[in-house]
């Protein structure tokens, strides 16, 4: 024999139960106040996405904006290195040598990467190199405020032959 509590009540049977005390109505108020809670808290994850989205859209435009920055920097720094190997030549056309094959690295590895791409030669003492100036790639180009201008600059002493006599200047 089963032992089935079993309730006198008459309510208790309609309800469905079969008689089984704390299934029925008798314990409806705390699955109603349940209910409610969840009622309540309904849609509250779609505020919170709309409420972060803009944060987390705008962190991944920043990784983008300085991963585009880093990249243009590296070709601003290829191209000038490339434009101070020819300028450090002792060539009477050095400065132009220089200058055009700084632009070609540019225009071979990053045409639209860098906008307003200048080379420019420079000479100091026994030194010669070429400096790039340039603006990296805008990732939301509403904003003018933010330009990120890159400049790189290299460059070394003259490669000619110096005689071991003492004597200044090349030959």
């Amino acid at each position: 024999m089963t032992a089935v509590a079993e309730s006198r009540d008459p309510e208790d049977r309609d309800a469905g139960n079969c008689g089984v005390k704390g299934r029925g109505s008798g314990d409806r108020g705390t699955e109603d106040r349940a209910a409610e809670g969840r009622d309540r808290e309904r849609g509250a994850t779609a505020v919170e996405l709309a409420m972060i989205m803009p944060v987390v859209l705008i962190v991944i435009l920043l990784v983008v904006q300085f991963a585009l920055w880093f990249h243009g920097r590296q070709v601003a720094d290829a191209a000038a290195r490339e434009g101070a190997r020819l300028a450090r030549v002792d060539t009477d056309s050095w400065q132009r040598d220089a200058e055009t094959r700084a632009r070609e690295v540019l225009e071979a590895v990053g045409p639209e990467l860098l906008g307003g791409a200048t080379a420019t030669a420079w000479e100091e003492d026994d030194r010669r190199g070429v400096e790039i100036t340039a603006t990296a790639v805008q990732v939301i180009p509403l904003l003018p405020a933010t330009t990120f201008t890159i400049t790189a600059r290299f460059g070394g002493p003259v490669e000619c032959f110096r005689p071991d006599d003492g004597s200044e200047g090349c030959e």
